[in-house]
């Protein structure tokens, strides 16, 4: 497999709301805030490539968003990032096959459709899109405590237009890819893992989004289930720090990778 990480532009979340009951005192020195208390935020989504498959993980803010939305998360990379990121490595749109969605927040999945002719179309036309049916459940349900993270139009027009194959719980794609379930950030949200017989790497999504989340307890306040997401830490981390896992972060805009290591003090990030 070959694997690449894009990079589609930057935006940015309250600080607060990313790091949970974690005071500011500590996380602001890692993570600078603006005047508003917003932190930057990558938007890092991976390609992987294997024979004649091209597989895009997760596809960002999304295309076609109001000026208003864009403020409101201080967005920077444009409309056309998904056609322009891909046309840097040699690809277009076309040649992606499989899409794989970690979960349907719009940061994730908003790149998935794109308007034509006044209706949202799949922005990967002949890619099969994967999502899973708890994921797409909860996301409909609407549900008061996120439903502002959930916009209808990046994944019902997926459905509507047959290029969506739901799965349910852990899963393989194909030999050397395989599928995590965690539920603690949101329900079924599900990260990449892919082996070889020398490396193991693992897309944190939003499990571990920033390389100062190795800390067990710095938990998102966005999370669903933050107990949850801190036992499903506790099982992973010291797991790839033993095995020393490489971590592909989704949203830190200063690290593209790391490794876990123990320290004295808890788990740490290492740079890679």
């Amino acid at each position: 497999m070959r694997i690449t990480a894009l990079d589609f532009g930057r935006f940015r979340l309250d600080g607060g709301a990313m790091f949970g009951v974690v005071p500011k005192v500590l996380w602001q020195r890692s993570h600078p805030a603006d005047e508003n208390n917003r932190i930057e935020m990558a938007l890092r989504c991976l390609l992987v490539e294997s024979d004649d498959r091209r597989i895009l993980i997760d596809t960002g803010f999304g295309a076609g968003r109001t000026a208003k939305f864009q403020d409101v998360y201080a967005y920077r990379g444009g409309d056309d990032y998904l056609g322009r990121g891909l046309d840097a490595i040699g690809l277009a749109v076309e040649d992606i096959t499989d899409v794989v969605l970690t979960h349907l927040h719009f940061d994730h999945c908003g790149g998935s459709t794109v308007v034509r002719n006044g209706e949202r179309h799949p922005a990967l036309p002949k890619a099969t899109h994967y999502i899973q049916k708890r994921q797409l459940d909860h996301a409909r349900s609407r549900l008061e405590r996120d439903k502002a993270s959930y916009l209808a139009e990046d994944y019902e027009p997926l459905i509507e237009r047959g290029v969506v194959q739901l799965v349910d719980g852990p899963w393989e794609l194909m030999p050397g890819f395989d599928l995590e379930i965690c539920n603690g950030h949101t329900p079924a949200l599900q990260l990449p893992r892919l082996r070889s017989a020398s490396e193991t790497i693992l897309y944190g999504a939003d499990l571990i989004p920033l390389h100062s989340q190795f800390a067990l307890p710095w938990i998102m306040a966005y999370d669903l289930y933050p107990v949850t997401t801190l036992e499903e830490k506790r099982r992973l981390i010291p797991q790839a720090a033993q095995e020393e896992w490489l971590i592909l972060f989704e949203h830190d805009p200063f690290h593209t990778a790391g490794r876990v290591r123990e320290t004295e003090r808890g788990f740490a990030f290492a740079p890679e």
